[in-house]
């Protein structure tokens, strides 16, 4: 992986964090709304490491692909991976 390793180690680390509070939350019968803040919350910071996985993929493992084929293959990942995203 081409990304920020240690960048992307210390979000996945937050986030897990994150979800271990909210299971706490959920243990301890917390209120929904509360509950559900957190859970946006971890959310948003799980699709900003994406973003950044993903972007990281663009600038490398696709500019640098050996051939055209190659490419658009990578390319097809990319968009096959946006379509789950996007349901």
């Amino acid at each position: 992986m081409v990304a920020d390793s240690k960048n992307i180690l210390k979000l996945l680390k937050t986030v897990r964090g994150q979800i271990d509070g909210i299971i706490k939350m959920v243990e301890e019968d917390k209120y929904c709304i509360n509950i559900s803040h957190q859970l946006l919350a971890s959310e948003a910071l799980i699709n900003k490491i994406n973003k950044e996985v993903l972007t990281a993929h663009l600038k490398s493992c696709v500019n640098n692909a050996d051939s055209c084929e190659e490419r658009d293959e990578k390319i097809d990942e990319f968009v096959s991976l946006l379509g789950k995203v996007m349901k």
